[in-house]
């Protein structure tokens, strides 16, 4: 674990991609049924990053006093936002685009001091080799109720086909090479879809080898299964921290990417106070945007980032480079310690009234 990580506190996750064209859920929606497979890769057509630029998302990251970010440089859905040579899936060759769009956000990170973050997808539910369809089986007639099937991610049983994986872990290799050696520094591999087959499958021992051979300093998120560097617990704040270095990541609103529907953004007194309670337990938080499709950034989220950024200015002391706080019970709220456990830094939220 690279000493940085854990007194940066804050780090910006942005969910980008052809599913904030429609705004419906990105990659989900197809495999759940929500709209067919075709008509979700018809987003390729409306995707133009006109509005793109990530300097001024940089420029608001630093506001907000994060000192990380971390971007989708490919979701489940198989679409790489930069112009990879693996396959013709991009958003280079296949929308309106026609750029890449990864090399501009590392730029402008690096302009204004923040670690660079790359989410990845193992899996690929677009790529013809990585599964078969998985059937339905006869679970209705033995459970009384239909059990939902993932037709895109498991071979029907007996069916594996060998060749066809090794085809799609030499094209997993080569993405990852890409975005290993034409990006310069990597700070975070923060990976994603490691469920769906085991390690040995994924070869996670092997890929950390090689990643770390082109990025030395680079850290890996848990989702390499025993071969990460910290925990990433999603949308809740444990009750019990997790062993180590731990990353609570949560969206400014209910949804990852944007999504039309979707105006429950959580208020700047709710996002500080996660914020509080997470670097208390000794966490860090990853605050999540979804821009619209042309690139630029939902107001409302906007106006939250700057709003947090607000409140850390005048509090840094007790934020960055602290380490967890009282146990709890001990105080009515969120505490950090000074490195040398010599100074205690309370957070006053709600004192009792007796």
């Amino acid at each position: 674990m690279q000493p940085w990580f854990p007194d940066a506190k804050l780090g910006i996750f942005i969910h980008y991609g052809i599913y904030a064209v429609n705004g419906i859920p990105e990659s989900w929606s197809f495999w759940s049924g929500q709209v067919p497979y075709d008509e979700y890769m018809k987003q390729l057509d409306g995707f133009t990053a006109s509005k793109y630029d990530p300097e001024s998302w940089a420029a608001l990251f630093e506001r907000a006093g994060a000192k990380y970010a971390v971007l989708t440089t490919k979701h489940h859905d198989g679409v790489a936002l930069w112009d990879t040579q693996a396959n013709d899936l991009s958003v280079v060759k296949k929308t309106p685009a026609k750029r890449d769009l990864v090399t501009p956000y590392v730029e402008a990170l690096r302009r204004h001091n923040l670690k660079v973050g790359f989410y990845y997808s193992h899996l690929d539910w677009s790529h013809p080799d990585y599964a078969t369809v998985y059937p339905t089986r006869d679970s209705e007639e033995q459970t009384g109720t239909a059990r939902y099937k993932n037709r895109f991610s498991y071979p029907e049983r007996g069916q594996e086909n060998p060749e066809a994986w090794k085809r799609f872990m030499e094209f997993h290799g080569k993405q990852l090479e890409e975005l290993s050696t034409q990006f310069g520094r990597v700070d975070i591999y923060w990976f994603d879809g490691e469920w769906e087959r085991d390690p040995e499958q994924f070869d996670m021992a092997g890929l950390r080898e090689r990643l770390q051979a082109w990025q030395p300093n680079a850290i890996f998120n848990s989702r390499l299964l025993h071969h990460g560097d910290y925990a990433t617990p999603e949308q809740g704040i444990p009750i019990v921290p997790p062993d180590g270095p731990w990353e609570f990541c949560v969206t400014v609103n209910d949804s990852w990417g944007y999504q039309v529907q979707d105006h429950n953004h959580k208020s700047v007194r709710q996002i500080v106070r996660m914020f509080a309670e997470t670097i208390g337990m000794g966490g860090n938080m990853l605050l999540d945007v979804g821009p619209y499709e042309d690139g630029s950034l939902q107001p409302e989220q906007v106006a939250r980032l700057d709003a947090l950024g607000e409140w850390i200015r005048p509090n840094a002391e007790a934020i960055y480079g602290t380490v967890a706080g009282l146990p709890a019970g001990l105080f009515y709220g969120a505490s950090t310690f000074s490195k040398d456990r010599r100074t205690l830094y309370l957070f006053v939220f709600d004192m009792p009234m007796d």
